[in-house]
């Protein structure tokens, strides 16, 4: 299917999953500016998570509180100056040029070099947590299993909806995979080769098993009582 995609929207010049789906449709302008509407406020909460993400890494880092009396000042608002940051960057290696069939390779060069990044700083606190705070997971998931934090945590009746609610979340999680702008964006425009997705179908999800495969035990270490009282005395000695 994605190979199919791309086909169509090389053949088309198609530059946003809105061109796409108006071209469905007999290029409609309406249908196109509705699709633009429609992703741009579906996308907005996630923008904003993405930027309170990294506003709150800055400010743990930092040991940063700009919290007062009458809230953060403007002066002190982190991600405020984290969105300028990256408005900058996508100006200056994104939207330079005003050809919107211009595929960005620094730009997935960039990204590219960005996940590995991610995986290798997870897999690195991940082993910490795992190997050196805990002896190993059997040690780690006995532990949670026991403490009243974490122990409601090692059943499916912690989330709530049980299964129905994590099928839904997965499968919401697989339509983000192919349908957000941004995943249009780098899996067809930015696409030059169709052969690549043969390589993406097996690599991108062993992707996404080793950068999770930490998550939960990171999880469980960092909400049960013994996790942060053992990472004291491991930093501490």
């Amino acid at each position: 299917m994605l190979r199919k995609i791309i086909r169509l929207s090389k053949a088309n010049n198609i530059t946003s999953i809105a061109d796409f789906i108006a071209s469905r449709y007999g290029k409609s302008s309406v249908i196109g500016g509705l699709v633009t509407v429609i992703s741009i406020v579906g996308i907005m909460p996630y923008i904003a998570l993405q930027l309170k993400a990294i506003s709150a890494s800055f400010n743990v880092l930092f040991n940063y509180n700009p919290s007062g009396a009458g809230g953060p000042a403007l002066s002190h608002d982190t991600a405020l100056y984290v969105a300028l940051v990256l408005a900058l960057f996508s100006i200056l290696f994104g939207t330079r040029h005003v050809d919107v069939t211009e595929r960005h390779e620094g730009m997935v060069a960039a990204i590219a070099f960005e996940s590995i990044v991610k995986l290798l700083a997870i897999s690195a606190v991940g082993i910490f947590v795992t190997f050196t705070i805990f002896d190993g997971p059997a040690d780690l998931f006995r532990q949670a299993a026991e403490a009243k934090e974490t122990a409601h945590l090692m059943s499916m009746e912690s989330l709530p909806g049980g299964y129905a609610s994590w099928l839904t979340l997965i499968f919401i999680s697989m339509t983000a995979i192919l349908f957000l702008p941004r995943q249009f964006q780098i899996l067809v425009v930015e696409n030059v080769n169709e052969e690549h997705v043969r390589t993406a179908s097996w690599l991108f999800p062993l992707y996404l098993l080793a950068i999770n495969l930490f998550v939960l035990p990171s999880r469980l270490a960092g909400s049960s009582s013994s996790g942060p009282a053992r990472w004291t005395r491991t930093c501490s000695s």
